[in-house]
């Protein structure tokens, strides 16, 4: 028997009974929703309490949505006798039964599904069989036998490979029928375990972290809807582009930002030195101490009236307790504590005159004119704005509060050239905004998901990793990236370096090296950057020969290359230097085509893309124009033109008038 049974795309016996059971999971989905819509919430009481569950009912409805276009189901699990389990499961992305509540599908990210992704020959899993599907649209059309009872050895799967070869176009799809073993362990890792991923491109990273995400609210929904998933990507357009695989996969609740829509949407221009200063881990010292040093040494103690008593706290008293709670506690319940304590030693003086005052009393006197003059003189109410603007003001402030941590240069590079009149005048910058996240935090502690999902992570700075840690400090993460594309001033060279700085030191570090999506031809291509750039990596390899997949061009047109992929199946993206974005827009007028914005990203078939913006998304077709430019942009020019190489599944086109990189013509 061959290892594997394909099914022709013709009506047969089995293949019309695979598509009935289809078709009775379909409407079976419908009955699940229409009866999730027929719930009312009118019988959970007060108000607020039918808002909570009416919200709850809606968010059901939305997860049992069916997309017509997508298969239900993708596999099938022929069992050994078992008395706990049927012996035929289908797998699919969502559990669908019947009006008996009999399993007609079972979710991908179940126990018993685990064997769809890992069984194999030498370990069958008590699978005697598993069958593949193929879909055109949302129709089943074949089916393909892998019979795994039978020790023989398996060879390719072609529906597999269609399904990982299959044109694009539009958002990123989820890949929950293609989950390969190893991507499958990442997938499946426990809630407590923070993982890293350093990904070669076309490994599916980013699609092995939004799955982990979906089994993980699967697994432990209850607790992660009370404390939250959170998934962060380099910029708006990537969002925009990975925002339907969740929903795809029936979760609907999970949101997603940027790192500057979770710490300030702040760009003012910086010079790329001067923002890897304040990237820099050492900052957070920096800063914490000029937090405190706003703090000043009590030099008189406070008196409280009432009636004709006066009840007095003396000096050294009021020192005692400012050195008592300075640095012991958070900024601001600092400052609340200290009125606190002063209220208690009145108090206690009115105990002793014989008085019996309650929390009420000592409230009031918290709150009176003398503790409240005193508190202010002392511990001074702040915001983080304008700690960071006496920082980046005041050189003998910032010298003070830097002590060795920083140099003498480095100093003299953070003082603004030209200070703002105040700090709520001063334009802040993306790197400003960790820092000013690092003292909000130093005042009030910010609160914690249960877990997240921080993509292209080898671009953040130490700060912007702290931020994020201080997100999941008392969760778990996953952590995707490659360090060979790296193109930030303070990319990191050391994922180790990166989990010590999220505050996930006992996360454990795994590679995909394996890519499904981008041709053996162009990854090979790009790979000749590699040395160049993280001579630390091994090289990656791709499952696709992809011959003819790779054309290099002297003195090609940008206009005739498109013409050339529009006459292909799959979408096309033009990448191109970003201060040529308009020229290549206009040389391609005659082509509807729409330029990627950083805010949103654009449907059209055919997009000019700048390279900043090229980063994590992917293209069936990729013309890249002039990599000279892209690589003299900026200081990691070579990091930014290997991502722009490998943003392509199925062809990549090279239009150069300028020299290649020496590395890609050796």
């Amino acid at each position: 028997m061959p290892a594997h049974q394909l099914a022709p795309d013709i009506p047969s016996g089995v293949l019309a009974a695979e598509q009935a059971h289809l078709a009775a999971s379909r409407a079976a989905l419908t009955a699940m929703r229409e009866h999730a819509r027929s719930l009312s919430a009118d019988a959970a009481g007060d108000w607020v309490s039918q808002q909570i569950l009416q919200s709850l009912l809606d968010q059901r409805v939305a997860a049992l949505a069916d997309h017509p276009d997508t298969p239900l189901f993708f596999g099938r699990l022929d069992r050994e006798a078992d008395d706990e389990l049927p012996g035929i499961i289908y797998v699919g992305r969502r559990h669908v039964h019947d009006g008996h509540s009999k399993p007609l599908v079972v979710d991908w990210r179940a126990p018993v599904s685990r064997a769809f992704y890992q069984a194999s020959p030498a370990d069958p899993m008590n699978v005697v069989r598993r069958r593949r599907f193929g879909y055109h649209g949302g129709a089943l059309t074949a089916y393909e036998d892998e019979p795994l009872g039978q020790g023989v050895e398996l060879g390719p799967s072609k529906i597999l490979t269609d399904e990982i070869e299959r044109p694009r176009t539009g958002p990123m799809r989820d890949i929950v029928a293609t989950i390969q073993p190893d991507q499958d362990e990442i997938v499946r890792s426990t809630l407590t375990q923070t993982v890293c991923v350093q990904g070669a491109p076309g490994t599916g990273k980013t699609a092995v972290g939004l799955h982990r995400a979906a089994y993980l609210l699967f697994t432990h929904r209850e607790r992660l809807a009370r404390a939250g998933v959170m998934i962060v990507g380099p910029n708006r357009a990537f969002l925009s582009y990975i925002s339907s695989v969740l929903p795809a996969l029936g979760e609907v609740k999970v949101d997603q930002t940027t790192v500057a829509g979770m710490l300030g949407d702040h760009a003012a221009p910086e010079d790329a030195l001067v923002a890897a200063v304040k990237g820099d881990a050492r900052m957070a010292a920096v800063l914490e101490r000029a937090l405190w040093m706003h703090i000043v040494k009590p030099e008189e103690g406070v008196v409280f009236t009432k009636g004709a008593y006066r009840f007095r706290v003396a000096d050294h008293e009021v020192r005692e307790i400012v050195a008592s709670l300075r640095g012991t506690t958070r900024y601001n319940p600092g400052r609340a504590a200290l009125a606190q304590r002063l209220a208690h030693m009145v108090l206690v003086r009115m105990e002793q005159r014989g008085e019996s005052p309650d929390d009420r009393v000592q409230d009031a006197v918290a709150r009176s004119k003398p503790v409240r003059q005193l508190v202010d003189a002392v511990w001074p109410k702040l915001v983080p704005e304008q700690v960071l603007y006496r920082l980046l003001s005041d050189p003998e402030f910032l010298a003070k509060a830097a002590k060795s941590d920083l140099s003498p240069d480095e100093q003299e590079m953070l003082i603004w050239r030209k200070p703002y009149r105040s700090w709520k005048s001063a334009k802040w910058t993306a790197a400003d905004a960790a820092l000013l996240d690092e003292l909000r935090d130093l005042m009030e502690r910010t609160p914690s998901l249960g877990h997240l999902v921080v993509d292209e992570a080898q671009d953040l700075s130490e700060m912007q990793l702290r931020a994020l840690g201080r997100r999941c400090r008392n969760g778990s993460a996953t952590v995707l990236g490659d360090l060979a594309q790296g193109t930030t001033a303070w990319s990191t060279s050391s994922w180790e370096s990166v989990l010590h700085h999220l505050g996930q030191r006992e996360g454990a570090v795994t590679e995909l090296t394996l890519g499904f999506r981008v041709p053996r031809e162009v990854l090979d291509y790009a790979a000749r950057l590699l040395p160049s750039i993280a001579p630390g990596l091994a090289a990656p390899r791709s499952l696709r020969p992809g011959a003819g997949s790779l054309t290099v061009r002297a003195g090609g047109s940008v206009a005739v290359a498109a013409k050339e992929a529009l006459e292909r199946e799959g979408s096309i993206g033009v990448i191109v230097p970003d201060a040529r974005v308009a020229e290549v827009s206009a040389a391609l007028a005659d082509l509807p085509h729409a330029v990627l914005d950083p805010d949103s990203a654009e449907d059209h078939r055919l997009l000019v893309v700048p390279a900043t913006l090229a980063k994590g998304l992917e293209y069936d077709h990729v013309i890249v124009v002039e990599p000279a430019d892209i690589v003299e942009a900026e200081p990691r020019g070579l990091a930014r033109l290997y991502v722009v190489l490998t943003r392509a599944v199925t062809t990549l086109t090279v239009l150069h008038d300028k020299p290649l990189p020496t590395m890609l013509t050796e």
